[in-house]
């Protein structure tokens, strides 16, 4: 277990979605099983939701640690929805970021952005994610 791991009782199993069975089967269709000591987990409930902005997903390479927002484990998110959010966090542990020539750290790069792209359902993934942003804004 690594550090952040050990002090986090956060589950993948939720009440709609079993993040580690999603993990697994993006894992051998995308990554070829590459992605290997990665635990995914729901993330806390917090107390107020945020107002302008959602972060669906996190992952913290130096832990092996994705962390899904909770608001995710719903009956009207779609299960292609949430595959597209893990990719998108497993993504981060393949495609390496880049420093731009002002020195800030990128990691959405051209690379990054090419491969999300090639996520089967990309396009509808983003669209739902639009019409649907403001149910998980206060």
């Amino acid at each position: 277990m690594l550090p952040m791991q050990r002090h986090l009782h956060l589950q993948d199993e939720g009440r709609c979605f079993d993040l580690r069975e999603i993990f697994d089967r993006l894992n051998a269709r995308h990554f070829h099983g590459r992605l290997r000591g990665y635990k995914v987990v729901w993330g806390r409930r917090r107390r107020q939701r945020p107002k302008e902005y959602f972060v669906f997903g996190t992952i913290q390479e130096e832990d092996r640690l994705i962390r899904i927002h909770p608001l995710l484990d719903q009956p009207f998110v779609p299960r292609w929805f949430l595959e597209y959010i893990l990719y998108h966090e497993m993504l981060h542990s393949i495609v390496p970021e880049e420093i731009d020539a002002s020195g800030r750290r990128r990691v959405h790069t051209e690379e990054f952005n090419r491969r999300e792209k090639a996520f089967p359902r990309y396009l509808q993934a983003r669209r739902w994610e639009a019409e649907n942003l403001a149910r998980f804004l206060r």
